[in-house]
């Protein structure tokens, strides 16, 4: 779909012209997966799939919503003075709840608007389309409205919409991501200081495969919570014995040497691969500074393996996935991303077997699981931005 044809869209459906067009990418996990909400680091990067926004400024305090990925839901409307939380306006609760904060941190938005979205991410498969909306609505306003806001704060006030208004218990990773993401590059980002660094992903030769397992996931409904619950018992349990404040400031050394204080080996599990994984994304670093993308891929590779033993978040599915992605030839490494209990795996491949690789893992998946998964590949992209009109989308 191009621009040009989201635009004519917007007449169609909103009643008026539009000329702003805004965009926020989706964004996958390379590694560091379950260690934001424990202290530790994360290795994002934004992806070129995304959500975008058309969008005007009203004469009236109206806000008027439309989503290409929802047309049953129609046109959602409501006041600039009425925005609370509506369980009948579902989707549109995520660019609600960004209206609202930023009014309340002082932004001025003093008309309303009619907005058009439209996003090439697939729904529900862990790609991060909620942070994809509150980032592109974000950027939106701020053009809109002729805003000037600390990049830094956007992305906080995404996390707070999930977390405050829509009422999941979510980390700052994706947002971040989706806000900061640059070309060409991955992002080591420490979530408990939000201190971060760019790292080189030179790709050339090489693929992102995501394969989306068609298993839906819906992250309030899933597990997350407990695992966030039994991370912060066992923490609570090594703080008895060591000077800590969150999982992600330990070696593998030093939990080895005090996880005797958490007395429940559930508990023990979900901590180890906290702690473990923390460490891959500082490796992880290192490797992709060093050009060395095989021992990246290794690392991948040992993450899904914790995710799967250690943290139980993996799925038959997303097993079935990465474990035939493992089995090609020209693959790099392989796992599962986002918060697993379905979702996306991704894969790194070399781009001369990429055709067989989706081949293979398509007919071994279907075969283990009875229906069918969906592959896309992918590129690194830029954040959250206006776009010029002649962009494709």
């Amino acid at each position: 779909m191009h621009i040009g044809q989201l635009l004519m869209r917007f007449k169609e459906i909103l009643g008026s012209q539009a000329h702003r067009v805004f965009f926020a990418p989706g964004r996958i996990n390379l590694i560091g997966e379950h260690t934001d909400y424990n202290g530790g680091h994360v290795f994002p990067c934004a992806i070129t799939f995304g959500t975008y926004a058309v969008g005007r400024r009203r004469e009236d305090r109206l806000v008027r919503l439309y989503s290409l990925n929802f047309e049953h839901t129609g046109v959602m409307e409501f006041d600039l003075d009425s925005l609370d939380y509506a369980p009948g306006h579902d989707w549109a609760n995520y660019p609600k709840g960004m209206i609202r904060y930023m009014k309340e941190a002082g932004h001025s938005i003093d008309t309303g608007m009619d907005v058009l979205y439209y996003g090439n991410i697939p729904n529900g498969a862990g790609l991060s389309s909620s942070a994809s909306i509150e980032l592109a609505t974000g950027v939106m306003l701020e053009g809109l409205f002729d805003l000037s806001i600390d990049r830094i704060d956007l992305v906080k006030t995404g996390q707070k919409v999930e977390n405050d208004f829509i009422g999941v218990n979510s980390g700052i990773m994706d947002q971040f991501a989706i806000g900061m993401g640059k070309k060409g590059a991955g992002i080591l980002l420490d979530t408990n200081t939000l201190r971060y660094e760019y790292a080189p992903m030179d790709l050339e030769q090489h693929s992102i495969i995501i394969m989306n397992s068609n298993k839906r996931r819906e992250l309030a409904g899933s597990k997350y919570n407990e695992r966030r619950t039994e991370c912060e018992s066992a923490l609570k349990s090594l703080q008895s014995v060591t000077d800590i404040d969150t999982l992600g400031e330990l070696t593998e050394e030093e939990f080895e040497l005090h996880k005797h204080a958490i007395p429940d080996p559930v508990q023990q599990k979900r901590a180890r691969h906290a702690v473990y994984e923390n460490r891959r994304t500082l490796k992880a670093l290192q490797f992709l500074q060093n050009d060395q993308l095989k021992e990246f891929g290794e690392l991948m590779n040992q993450s899904h393996i914790s995710l799967r033993d250690d943290y139980e978040v993996t799925g038959k599915e997303l097993d079935a996935l990465v474990e035939a992605a493992w089995e090609q030839t020209g693959v790099v490494g392989a796992r599962m991303t986002g918060a697993g209990f379905g979702g996306c795996a991704i894969a790194i491949v070399e781009r001369d077997h990429v055709e067989d690789f989706i081949d293979r893992v398509s007919r071994t998946y279907e075969e283990a699981v009875g229906y069918e998964a969906a592959f896309y590949v992918a590129d690194i992209g830029n954040g959250a931005k206006e776009l010029d009109k002649e962009v494709i989308v």
